[in-house]
């Protein structure tokens, strides 16, 4: 149930009714009038701006056209009072049986209340994470592995049809840098005292791999020149990589539904391919790219290149796929990667990066809008810089890594779900200081202790309900059947309207990819939950459990819908919803 879209139906067929007598002209289009809070509670529950936008096209007074439409609407017994302010706005005050519904509705759908069709089952690819397996995962990759995965759990919750993607980068020269790094680490294995070359990865985490490359081909690599070695190595260390990788996604909470090689797209004709499409369309050519902006390096000269028009679909300059020896672009097999996505479907495609690629947007979209004829849509999401700090000091490199905080270190800092939780409290476009005691505190000040606990205290005072009055009695199928009438007083009501802005905010939350809407609104929910109970004191009759089984249900109810809105946001956001506190 979502008041706010029930509303807006009701206020449209008001609308086409005045149409219907004339006091509107035929032919107007209704598609923005919103229903939406009023900016001030004071005001009522409900605003539409309705008698705003019809106005012009209409050629009357916004005013006009709100008395009318607030006469109509007044009509309809859930409707107290319709108010016009300002130059037209309409604002509504609705009955409480109207939100005594939605507790209903909540009870009814479980864990599915506020799941909506805003994705009418279309297809949406989130691409995530894709760092390159050279390593352990570090806490940027964390930032954009939490965003992309709320993303891809609250698109899903919103009716999109969602594939969870990662990228393997395993066809570049890093695949070589990192091969031959975790060499230095078998010869270690293997009694040589090693000294990492300057350039390569001195990180322990090759350690292991050096000594599985040690009990695996035992001192037969010693002697062999690097190009007999290499090849071998580069698709052995690769995989040790990726099984690392995956299981840092693991303890994230973090599963992928695909993982997409980059060396698949070489030697395959698959870049080739991607690339004769957009010759085919007039878009490949060969140029001179103009010099860099501003001072001219000293060691570039113009060279004619292989060039995709990228200018033509809205990028700053036209991009090279082909450099002039012959050799691929790092954009080329991206371009690759990106029309395998469109042809196999997708809707829509949403790629998440991290703030260093901020460059790569435009030609980014360009390639795909180019590759799609304009029919697939493109949304990339940057994560900005985390900083890690503990004791008010910024927290250190990790030394397994070597030069980074890696995803486990924070992981075993604070777990899993203080992980997730906090690094969705801002923006993913935002910089982010991540207070490592402060994520551990018990207090409000640390947001997904104040949401859990709300829930596990929703979850205590349920089981002192049942053996209160028997686990049957209090049961979610008897809740969700009992008679709500019970709940009249205002912070009741002001608890059941919050739940109401829930569906709405999911809707929101997926139309604009912001999942950490969903994070600040739990945050309140909680803050609501835990000022209700301090009320309590003031006012006995808000004290969730009483003695009386017949009014203790409609407080039960309330209390229940809350938890149920409380679990159902935290799932989102992968976060455990706990029953208890330790």
């Amino acid at each position: 149930m979502n008041v706010f879209a029930d509303f807006r139906q009701k206020i449209v067929a008001a609308l086409r009714i005045l149409t219907e007598k004339g006091d509107l002209p035929a032919g107007l289009d209704f598609a923005n009038v919103t229903v939406e809070p009023p900016r001030d509670a004071a005001h009522g529950d409900l605003a539409t701006n309705a008698a705003m936008v019809l106005a012009k096209p209409a050629k009357l007074k916004p005013r006009d056209i709100a008395d009318k439409l607030a006469a109509l609407l007044l009509e309809d017994p859930e409707v107290e009072t319709a108010d016009v302010a300002g130059p037209g706005f309409l604002n509504l005050r609705i009955a409480p049986s109207v939100w005594l519904k939605v507790l209903s509705a909540a009870l009814k759908s479980g864990l599915d209340f506020g799941r909506c069709d805003l994705g009418a089952g279309r297809s949406v690819n989130v691409e995530y994470v894709s760092a390159n397996p050279t390593g352990p995962l570090h806490v940027g990759h964390t930032r954009g592995a939490v965003f992309g995965d709320a993303l891809a759990a609250l698109l899903d919750f919103a009716g999109w049809d969602v594939t969870r993607e990662y990228y393997i980068n395993d066809g570049g020269a890093q695949i070589d840098t990192v091969a031959r790094s975790a060499y230095w680490r078998y010869r270690e294995a293997m009694g040589e005292q090693i000294e990492i070359p300057a350039g390569l990865y001195p990180g322990d985490y090759l350690v292991p791999v050096g000594q599985a490359l040690a009990a695996r081909f035992g001192d037969s690599l010693m002697d062999k020149p690097e190009e007999e070695w290499l090849p071998q190595l580069r698709d052995i260390v690769t995989e040790q990589m990726m099984a690392m990788i995956r299981s840092d996604l693991a303890l994230l909470g973090v599963t992928m539904d695909n993982y997409y090689s980059e060396k698949s797209l070489y030697g395959t004709g698959r870049i080739e391919a991607a690339l004769a499409d957009l010759e085919g369309k007039g878009l490949i050519y060969e140029g001179v790219l103009e010099p860099p902006k501003g001072k001219t390096p000293e060691d570039w000269e113009p060279r004619e290149q292989t060039l995709f028009k990228s200018t033509e679909y809205g990028d700053d300059v036209d991009r090279p796929v082909k450099k002039s020896d012959g050799g691929w672009t790092y954009f080329a097999p991206d371009i690759a990667y990106h029309y395998d996505k469109v042809t196999r479907g997708y809707d829509l495609l949403i790629d998440v990066f991290g703030a260093d690629h901020g460059g790569y947007v435009k030609r980014m979209k360009a390639a795909v809008a180019a590759l799609s004829d304009n029919k697939v849509a493109i949304d990339i999401k940057l994560c900005q810089l985390v900083k890690l700090f503990k004791n008010g000091e910024e927290f250190k490199m990790s030394k397994r890594a070597g030069t980074f905080v890696t995803l486990r270190d924070v992981l075993d800092e604070v777990g899993p779900d203080v992980t997730r939780f906090m690094m969705l409290t801002r923006k993913n476009d935002a910089q982010f200081d991540f207070d490592l005691d402060k994520a551990l505190e018990q207090s409000k000040d640390n947001p997904v202790w104040y949401v859990q606990y709300a829930h596990a205290r929703i979850a205590s005072l349920l089981r002192n309900a049942a053996e209160a009055h028997g686990a049957q009695a209090v049961s979610d199928a008897a809740l969700a059947q009992g008679d709500l009438s019970g709940l009249s007083h205002p912070e009741q009501i002001a608890l059941a309207k919050k739940l109401a802005e829930w569906p709405r905010l999911v809707e929101t939350a997926a139309a604009t990819s912001e999942p950490h809407r969903i994070a600040f609104y739990l945050y309140e929910l909680a803050g609501d939950l835990h000022a209700h109970y301090t009320k309590a004191r003031e006012f006995p009759e808000l004290k969730f459990v009483q003695d009386d089984l017949a009014s203790d249900l409609p407080r039960l109810a309330l209390a229940r819908a809350v938890g149920v809105t409380l679990a159902t946001g935290l799932n989102i956001l992968g976060v455990t919803p706990l029953e208890e506190m330790r």
